[in-house]
């Protein structure tokens, strides 16, 4: 079967270079430390060196890889105190998102954002990490566009595709249960008008210890490692 090509150099064509790549980053595709091997990637992917080490230097910039000296392009570190940076980070800034929202999001928004969180609560605790994880990035991007601010819509974006795979794994060690419930607490939360309790409400239901981001990132190593060995026996 034909790979997809992306080499013409038109925007659509970056876009989606972009897109895949990123995809591969957010995953931890190219493992922590490792040289990305830019003859063998834009073999696979079908393109041209050019517009890859183009969208590389992009995804630099961004976080999503890192560069050596004599090295090249090298996977992302994925280390605690870079990803508890992210985390605090993220506190604070979806702190401002809901006190933005508090002020701005009208009674039929809350209504809407309300009905999605009840209905998320239907689906099963033991469902696809991926599944979940999709329903808990949706509640906090909806929050982010009740402020009718892109500039809080972007930032958070960008904040949750950097600890994407941090949270698939949160997912799967349990943290469904507590995450629905906690939406809807926010959300009450914000039907009363109540920036104090917001405040507090996000700052718990976001904020994790530096130990207990430790411990999901020990699992994401064995997973990272584990993944090869089963797609190469596969």
């Amino acid at each position: 079967m034909a790979l997809p090509r992306y080499a013409d150099r038109t925007a659509a064509g970056l876009s989606e270079l972009y897109d895949a790549v990123k995809t591969m980053a957010v995953r931890f595709d190219f493992k922590p430390g490792q040289r990305i091997n830019e003859v063998e990637l834009a073999r696979q992917l079908n393109v041209s060196r050019t517009p890859l080490r183009e969208v590389l230097n992009q995804l630099m910039v961004e976080g999503f890889v890192t560069r050596a000296v004599n090295r090249g392009f090298i996977g992302r570190p994925l280390d605690a105190k870079q990803i508890h940076s992210l985390y605090e980070f993220r506190s604070v800034l979806e702190c401002g998102i809901v006190r933005a929202a508090c002020e701005r999001a009208t009674d039929d928004q809350l209504d809407e954002l309300q009905a999605a969180v009840e209905v998320s609560r239907d689906v099963p605790e033991d469902a696809d990490a991926v599944r979940l994880l999709a329903l808990d990035e949706y509640f906090h991007m909806s929050l982010a566009r009740l402020t009718g601010n892109e500039e809080f819509v972007r930032s958070l974006e960008s904040v949750n595709a950097r600890i994407h795979f941090v949270r698939w794994i949160d997912m799967q060690q349990g943290r469904r249960s507590h995450t629905q419930a906690e939406h809807l607490r926010i959300v009450h939360a914000l039907r009363a008008r109540d920036d104090a309790l917001l405040q507090e409400l996000v700052s718990h239901h976001i904020g994790r210890r530096l130990d207990q981001i430790t411990d999901v990132i020990r699992t994401g190593f064995s997973t990272i490692y584990m993944r090869d060995q089963l797609e190469d026996q596969a």
